[in-house]
This record gives structure tokens, C-alpha cells and sequence, in this order.
């Protein structure tokens, strides 16, 4: 009798980048990590606040994540803040490239998963930075939306 293995899902959002930009498309990448990385990813010692995507060549990368040191690592540890590259098709980088082009648009992170295979992957969406009178709108509506919920209880 085969025992299953029963695999924690992991989902870290990046709340701070819903609310800087306006999101355009998204996509699902994977992420090229070592040993001690994806371990880190599991117990959910991740920062993606000040994360960002940039294309160099033909090939995506991420800047700025933050995954903590595994604290069972030895001297193999990773290093925190390393670029890490992300795993999208030709066609979706060409096309990430093309909207780039376009002034105002950045790649950023949105959130990190697990699948169900226990893979790591990340949603990353093309955005646009909000102005000040927009994010003011976004509090607002997510005031509205609280004060709802409450009424309901």
C-alpha cells in the first residue's frame, strides 16, 4: 500500500503590488531555484514586496525576492536576494517585450505558488502605476466592500 504524501500548498501574495499598479494581463511562470530555495518556499520565508521582473536577451529573470536562509541548510545555504530565473514560452517573452516598449509598463510579481505537483510558480502581470487620485479610489472601494461584509454579519 503506496502512502500519499500530502504536499502544504504555499501562496504568498505581493498585496502592495494591487495596489501601486493596475494590472493588464498576467501569466504563469515557473522559477529556476536550487535545493535550500525551494524548502524556504514551503515553510512561506518569502518577501516579494520589492520584487520586479526585467527581461534580459531572450530570457526573463526576477530582482529583489526575498527568500530567507533555510534554517536546516549547511554551507550549500542560497544566497537571499539572488536573480532567479522565470521559465515562460519565447512567444510570451516576445510579447512581454513588445508591451514594454510602451512607457509606464513594468513586469511585477503578484504571487508565489505551489502547484500541485509541489512546483514553485509565480504570477507575474504586465502593470501600470496607478496615480495618487486612483490608488485614493482603490481605498475607497475596498472601504466600501469592508463596510458591506460587516453589515452582512
Amino acid at each position: 500500500m503506496a502512502s500519499a504524501s500530502i504536499v502544504k500548498q504555499v501562496d504568498i501574495r505581493n498585496r502592495r503590488a494591487s495596489f501601486e499598479y493596475s494590472f493588464l494581463e498576467t501569466y504563469t511562470a515557473g522559477i529556476v531555484l536550487t535545493g535550500t530555495e525551494i524548502k524556504s518556499i514551503r515553510q512561506g520565508k518569502v518577501n516579494l514586496q520589492d520584487a520586479y521582473c526585467l527581461i534580459h536577451g531572450d530570457e526573463l529573470f526576477i530582482r529583489q525576492m526575498n527568500i530567507s536562509l533555510y534554517s536546516e541548510g549547511t554551507h550549500y545555504n542560497h544566497e537571499p536576494l539572488r536573480d532567479r530565473k522565470l521559465l515562460l514560452t519565447k512567444r510570451e517573452i516576445k510579447r512581454l517585450t513588445e508591451k514594454l516598449k510602451d512607457q509606464g509598463l513594468t513586469i511585477v510579481p503578484v504571487k508565489l505558488f505551489t502547484s500541485d505537483r509541489g512546483f514553485a510558480k509565480i504570477e507575474i502581470a504586465l502593470a501600470k502605476g496607478k496615480k495618487l487620485y486612483d490608488k485614493r479610489d482603490s481605498i475607497k472601494e475596498r472601504e466600501v466592500t469592508r463596510d458591506l461584509q460587516r453589515e452582512r454579519y
